[in-house]
């Protein structure tokens, strides 16, 4: 076992275990905090892969910008261990989310069977080398010729559901509670 295994396996084990603690947390603020160490845990994946853009990303953007940013809401619904307890969720809002996701899945399963529709959607200027301009690169324009043309898709997907967890945010964050007509 070299290393890079031995490392591998540590920081495997520290990503997977940091989201399994996440998962089981009872307290808000302790779940986010595992969540960074999962974050990480991945950023020192992507450092050991010799993807080292990738790692400086993961770790300003989601352990950085994205967590404070969920420790912000979380401190501004003032959600404690006992918020489980009382009944928020409806069943009007329980079957939209379904109706949702089933058709989030859906919509899915038809891009896939379809081929992946990118290049229906996507219509690149640049011209295409003759060699696969996707494989592994530290050239970071070859990164962001992947990002606007493969993996097209999952970004603007990734984008509308964090435009849908803000909206949600902003809902949550406005509703009156009885007590606050006094």
């Amino acid at each position: 076992m070299t290393s890079v295994d031995f490392l591998f396996w540590i920081f495997a084990i520290l990503s997977v275990g940091g989201g399994v603690c996440m998962v089981f947390s009872k307290h808000p603020v302790s779940a986010a905090m595992f969540m960074i160490v999962s974050l990480v845990g991945v950023a020192a994946l992507f450092v050991l892969l010799e993807a080292f853009f990738l790692a400086v990303l993961q770790v300003l953007v989601y352990a950085g910008a994205v967590m404070v940013l969920f420790l912000f809401i979380i401190m501004l619904l003032d959600v404690g261990p006992n918020a489980s307890k009382q009944k928020i969720t409806h069943l009007k809002t329980g079957m939209i989310g379904i109706t949702g996701s089933l058709l989030l899945i859906s919509t899915l399963i038809f891009i896939v069977e379809n081929g992946g529709g990118t290049s229906n959607f996507v219509h690149s200027e640049l011209p295409m080398q003759a060699t696969n301009s996707l494989e592994f690169s530290t050239n970071i324009s070859a990164f962001g010729y992947g990002l606007m043309t493969k993996y097209m898709l999952p970004i603007q997907i990734s984008g509308f559901m964090l435009l849908a967890s803000m909206i949600g945010v902003i809902i949550l964050s406005k509703r009156s509670s009885p007590h606050d007509d006094a």
